[in-house]
């Protein structure tokens, strides 16, 4: 528990940041205001300038270390990566990890009650993009009085924040992380959120979204989408590695329910899944997921899209990463290159697939911790 661990942060309390002007969002529509939820680890400096930004994948939070009780069992979802000593070691650096507008654990989202009509946001909270999510990540940066993060750090869906940070912002963070992500989404992956989401509407409990007014879950759907999601998040490798074509009680029953240990591992991560997120929100993730694409606005030309940046780039790939493999790491690393932009990049050998960024390899820790003292030192840590 957090209290006997010398490596948590331990007991966390969350806080708040009230918006209360307006901001207008990439889809045209505009959020009257808006809360922010964040957690801090760590003490920031007398010059303000060892703050580290963490932005979190699609199933994350602000919750990234530490408990926020003792009887919490399980800590923050990146527990294993930051804290005193860790891989973003907080006797270094004041770490800021918050949770995105649209999400489900505190700040703004559809589950939120709407000011003016007093009912759940539900479908009608607005499609938020990634540029959207680092506008409202800078209102929390200046509330905080930090003119500049040293670093801003994500893995997934959170990488593609740090690069987005880079190009919109780029003299408000030295150093951006970039770790298991890609510069836009395939065709395939495209694929994969739209089965999900279809899993989710297609669901008769959805009620087009206002399940929340029907004291109901699409509990089928948001768990349907969870395996397939699941699924891609893990190697074959792994997969075979851990359950083979195990059976769950030793001999063929010749039925429909449960028969391998892969498919109740699977309805049990769809279950869990289910009683700690929300649907609406897993929407809104996968479609900025799909939405995010830099060179849009260059016509495909990623190098002309970092032309703005002046942050140093640390790009990280996983070789067991079949969703977003490395040849999408290189690109970005190629673009940067070409962009005559600085840039590191570690390929680590892995096993698990995209998942491998939130766990400890030695080649991973070591790269990002050396990296990382680098980026200390210069903030005077």
């Amino acid at each position: 528990m957090a209290a006997r661990n010398s490596q948590s942060v331990g007991l966390i309390e969350p806080q708040s940041l009230h918006v209360a002007g307006p901001m207008a969002l990439d889809c045209g529509k505009t959020l009257a205001q808006f809360d922010l939820v964040y957690e801090t680890y760590g003490t920031l400096n007398a010059a303000r300038s060892n703050a580290v930004l963490i932005c979190h994948a699609l199933s994350g939070n602000h919750h990234a270390a530490g408990y926020h009780s003792e009887e919490d069992s399980k800590p923050g979802w990146w527990d294993k990566c930051i804290g005193p000593g860790k891989m973003i070691d907080t006797d270094r650096f004041f770490v800021v990890s918050l949770a995105n507008l649209g999400g489900y654990n505190g700040s703004t989202g559809p589950h939120s009650l709407h000011p003016e009509t007093g009912r759940h946001y539900g479908p009608d909270f607005p499609v938020v993009t990634v540029g959207d999510w680092v506008r409202s990540q800078d209102l929390l940066r200046a509330s905080l009085d930090i003119e500049q993060w040293a670093a801003v750090i994500g893995g997934s869906l959170g990488g593609m924040q740090v690069m987005q940070w880079a190009i919109d912002y780029p003299d408000r963070l030295a150093h951006a992380i970039v770790i298991a992500a890609a510069p836009k989404l395939s065709a395939q992956n495209i694929a994969f959120n739209e089965i999900a989401r279809q899993a989710i509407v297609t669901d008769p409990e959805f009620h087009g979204g206002r399940y929340y007014e029907h004291g109901v879950v699409p509990r089928r759907g948001l768990m349907l989408a969870r395996m397939l999601g699941h699924i891609t998040y893990l190697s074959d490798e792994a997969m075979r590695a851990k359950f083979g074509r195990d059976l769950r009680e030793g001999r063929l029953n010749y039925g429909f329910d449960v028969e391998f240990q892969v498919e109740s591992y699977l309805r049990h991560q769809g279950a869990s899944f289910v009683d700690r997120f929300d649907a609406n929100t897993y929407l809104l993730m996968t479609k900025a997921l799909d939405y995010f694409d830099p060179a849009y606005a260059t016509g495909g030309d990623l190098a002309q899209a970092f032309a703005p940046v002046t942050a140093r780039f640390m790009v990280v790939s996983f070789t067991s990463d079949w969703r977003f493999a490395p040849e999408r790491s290189r690109e970005i690393v190629d673009a940067l290159v070409d962009a005559g932009k600085q840039v590191s990049y570690a390929e680590v050998t892995s096993d698990l697939g995209h998942d491998d960024f939130l766990l400890t390899m030695p080649h991973y820790v070591n790269s990002l911790r050396a990296y990382l003292g680098r980026v200390a030192d210069e903030a005077g840590t």
